[in-house]
């Protein structure tokens, strides 16, 4: 597909949008009432970044990547996160080949388009940090040779709530290189007899199609989209509030680790996008006020005072949006 002209470009982002709606109507089909996980997850893709699902087993964590994967008709890769887990088994290794006498180079699981990464934090820091180039740079560096990943390279993790047995806390840098973390809640009631009906009627999650889950969208109307939301203006008033409230973070009381640089460069990314999503070509303070727990929340740390005080990451970051001052 060639780059569209200026004419074009406005009426294939229109197009773009709606499918990315008709997208997640199709990840409807399989997964019931985690609309808000189903949008981040897009609003991730589209921006050229990565998401962390938290939430406890049995939510759909990986039901709804992999209803994603087949409405894009995309590839899927899926990594179980064990104790004993190497980094080579994500990254690939080098294989002896006796008929050519050299060492080859095998390709892991990382090579993908979605890459899931299932109960990342039951696996040592060293192996979770085997994603950080790929995930930064999207390449792997094997033996001093780089092998590129796919542009739509995307990691979905998942993670079960830090304080259930047998899990590891991810490294502050890594949580850094998740664009979004996104929670899965429990179903309230009518979801959840929603979800024991289709299950009553014969649904099978590891049988997507036969659930009526099938592709709407696919790497072109990522590419599309992305270069249509990176068109929306974000004016200077709005990119100095984004500002404030990263650097808001870094003096609250309540806080020993604020949001970096990288973290206000992702609220902006965010937030256009959601303004995208919405119809719109610029961003307001309101886009900035959607994103900001989700993209903000798992970037910072309570102090241990405030976590005995019930103080959440996310109630640090509710407050500041409440006291910052909102541009006109």
């Amino acid at each position: 597909m060639t780059d569209p002209t200026p004419h074009d470009a406005p009426e294939e982002g229109a197009r773009a949008r709606e499918t990315l709606i008709a997208l997640r109507t199709e990840i409807a089909k399989a997964v019931v009432g985690q609309d808000a996980a189903v949008t981040g997850l897009i609003i991730a893709l589209v921006a050229g970044g990565h998401a962390l699902l938290e939430g406890v087993p049995g939510v759909a964590k990986t039901l709804l990547v992999r209803a994603m994967a087949t409405a894009l008709d995309m590839d899927m890769a899926r990594v179980q996160f064990t104790p004993d887990l190497m980094p080579a088994d994500i990254t690939g290794s080098l294989v002896w080949d006796a008929g050519s006498s050299t060492f080859e180079f095998r390709r892991g699981p990382v090579f993908t388009n979605l890459l899931l990464a299932d109960e990342i934090n039951r696996t040592p820091p060293k192996t979770q940090s085997a994603l950080l180039e790929a995930m930064e740079e999207h390449q792997v560096t094997v033996d001093g040779h780089s092998h590129r990943l796919a542009d739509t390279f995307m990691v979905i993790a998942t993670q079960n709530p830090v304080e259930y047995e047998g899990t590891y806390p991810l490294p502050e840098a890594q949580l850094d290189r998740f664009l979004l973390k996104l929670d899965l809640p429990l179903p309230d009631r009518s979801a959840e007899i929603e979800v024991v009906t289709r299950h009553q009627r014969g649904f099978d999650p590891l049988a997507l199609g036969a659930a009526g889950v099938h592709a709407v969208a696919g790497p072109a109307d990522i590419r599309i989209a992305r270069r249509a939301s990176a068109a929306v203006t974000v004016e200077p008033a709005v990119i100095a509030y984004i500002v404030d409230l990263v650097q808001a973070t870094r003096t609250s009381p309540s806080l020993r680790l604020g949001v970096s640089p990288r973290g206000a460069t992702a609220l902006m990314h965010t937030a256009r996008v959601w303004a995208y999503l919405q119809g719109r070509r610029f961003v307001t303070p309101d886009d900035v006020k959607a994103m900001a727990v989700s993209t903000l929340a798992h970037r910072v740390a309570p102090r241990a005072e405030a976590d005995l005080e019930g103080i959440t990451a996310r109630t640090v970051i509710e407050g500041l949006l409440a006291s910052v001052p909102v541009p006109r």
